[in-house]
């Protein structure tokens, strides 16, 4: 039985349809659910570099706060109470996504994939697809 859910998210909009997804499982089957997005760069490693400044760095905090609200309030609406909102630091986002759900107990894993084919694929790799090799617990993947 599923009782505790890990959806990824990155702000896309086929993230958005993952966490519309990952709410209304969530509520259905009376789960618990987590949202988590990666930072590739944590603040730490960004306040080394000469490239990053306080203003880059709190308008990528304001867009992450901003995606957090619109999932509580997409929660609150649903019914959904027991919801949770993490961020955490990694360049390898597949395996800090497993990692976090393997850690925390998640027996459920929501990701958004763009399905791209042929070359793109190739080029672009796909996250959903590393996550579902990495992950210790099944994969939905939303379209």
């Amino acid at each position: 039985m599923i009782k505790n859910i890990l959806c990824a998210t990155d702000g896309s909009k086929i993230s958005a349809k993952a966490v519309d997804f990952a709410i209304s499982l969530a509520r259905e089957i009376g789960a618990k659910l987590t949202v988590l997005t990666v930072e590739r760069v944590s603040r730490a490693e960004a306040a080394k570099s000469a490239f990053w400044d306080s203003t880059v760095l709190n308008a990528a905090d304001a867009i992450t706060r901003a995606e957090f609200r619109s999932v509580a309030d997409k929660a609150k609406k649903a019914g959904l109470a027991k919801v949770q909102c993490v961020t955490v630091s990694s360049r390898d986002i597949a395996g800090a996504i497993a990692a976090y759900a393997k850690k925390q107990k998640c027996d459920h894993i929501i990701i958004g994939s763009h399905g791209h084919r042929g070359v793109q694929r190739l080029v672009l790799g796909s996250i959903a697809e590393a996550v579902v090799a990495e992950a210790h617990c099944p994969v939905t993947i939303v379209r």
